[in-house]
């Protein structure tokens, strides 16, 4: 509920497929993302963990929390590592400071969802 800073979670289930295959993509990308100081990305086992005022319909759900906004938006970008840099482009609020450009490639072969 930090409002200086934005945040985008997947919220997941740990038998779920889709979650486990999106897992190691979203770990890289968190890893690339982490000099970003105003930005956090999080994931949060839902079936261990309630949060009040959050509905989960199925899994992975994913929320994007700006910094002025912590009731949350429902992500509807593609679930790939470059649709969630698309979204976070668009989406994180002007005190996010992140070249977003010079960020790596991922390496060739890599599978995306």
């Amino acid at each position: 509920m930090d409002k200086t800073k934005d945040v985008f979670v997947k919220y997941y289930a740990p038998w779920c497929g889709h979650c486990k295959k999106m897992a190691p993509m979203y770990v890289e990308l968190a890893e690339e993302l982490a000099a970003a100081d105003n930005l956090v990305l999080a994931e949060m086992d839902a079936t261990a963990n309630e949060v009040e005022g959050v509905n989960i319909q199925g899994f992975p759900t994913i929320k994007f929390y700006p910094a002025n906004n912590k009731a949350g938006v429902d992500f509807s970008g593609d679930r790939t590592r470059d649709g969630i840099l698309e979204y976070l482009k668009e989406h994180v609020s002007g005190q996010v400071t992140f070249d977003f450009e010079t960020m790596t490639q991922p390496a060739a072969g890599h599978d995306e969802l």
